[in-house]
């Protein structure tokens, strides 16, 4: 396939790439732009390591060729945090231990944070639809404390 040049709009900044229509956005992600926070995980959408913002919306970008979303605002882990200072959904993952190993948490935060931005006082049925990320270390007792504090105490803050 021939390259082409795309445009995508990247924590705010204007990014241009000359990648082939069918790379997936992950890898125009971490391997063209270099912003390495978001992960590889399964390469079929299952996972969710690879979940990043798409016009606000969590996404995962291991199966999104980039040909679909030129001109489209993408948000990954980088970007999340503003002035420096971590969103709501970054703080409640460390005040609440959330991570182990760590690898799915990027994504997770990213899905997190789409669900409580669209409903901040998420229920636990609607987070059980919503959130699908996987996590091999078994950290979802903490996750869930950490969703259910930021529901209910800070009305989501994402």
């Amino acid at each position: 396939m021939a390259r082409m040049a795309i445009t995508l709009t990247v924590n705010g900044q204007a990014r241009s790439l000359d990648v082939e229509p069918d790379t997936p956005l992950l890898w125009a992600i971490r391997d063209t732009l270099g912003l390495t926070g978001t992960k590889f995980g399964c390469g079929v959408a299952a996972c969710g390591a690879c979940t990043v913002h798409i016009n606000g919306k969590a996404e995962r970008s291991c199966s999104i060729p980039v040909s679909a979303i030129g001109g489209a605002s993408i948000i990954t882990i980088e970007g999340l945090a503003a002035g420096g200072k971590l969103n709501a959904v970054q703080q409640a993952w460390l005040d609440q231990q959330v991570p182990q190993c760590g690898y799915c948490q990027s994504g997770m935060i990213m899905a997190v944070s789409a669900l409580l931005a669209e409903k901040p006082h998420a229920t636990d049925a609607e987070v059980d639809h919503a959130i699908t990320n996987i996590c091999r270390c078994g950290t979802f007792a903490r996750i869930r404390k950490a969703i259910q504090t930021l529901a209910a105490d800070q009305g989501g803050g994402a």
